[in-house]
């Protein structure tokens, strides 16, 4: 399902750590479906798809919505925004790609968090989320 010119539905909750431990990534019910799908959207047209035509070539989506069990899975905190589809990490293919992805964020869009973050191994990524209901905070943060 197509969410916007550039994004779907498959893509945002594909998951390589659902994949090779067996987990279904989808929401359980209709009704969290049918939320999920509306907030995934939102995510894209208000920040996805404007830093996709800002950048003129793919943002590639390393996480976007997880199931609770995904969740834990990958150690995220238990009240995430990728459990309701308002969230998704972008892969970064170095800091000066990273910087300029967050500073199209910050400057262009109504964002709720974004986030540099970076692993022990020195892998680093853009969490970026939306709330399609209530009030964007803008709040940006890093995860060292």
């Amino acid at each position: 399902m197509r969410l916007t010119r550039n994004f779907t539905y498959e893509e945002l909750c594909n998951s390589n750590v659902a994949e090779r431990r067996g987990i279904n990534n989808r929401p359980r019910t209709k009704e969290e479906e049918k939320r999920v799908i509306e907030n995934l959207k939102a995510l894209c047209m208000e920040v996805l798809q404007p830093l996709r035509d800002f950048l003129g070539k793919p943002v590639v989506i390393s996480s976007g919505y997880r199931c609770a069990e995904l969740n834990k899975a990958v150690g995220g905190v238990r009240n995430s925004q990728h459990m309701k589809g308002e969230a998704a990490d972008i892969h970064v293919e170095n800091t000066e790609h990273l910087l300029k992805i967050m500073h199209f964020i910050m400057d262009e869009t109504d964002f709720d968090q974004v986030i540099w973050e970076r692993n022990r191994a020195g892998t680093q990524w853009v969490h970026v989320s939306y709330k399609r209901e209530g009030v964007n905070r803008h709040q940006v943060m890093s995860s060292s």
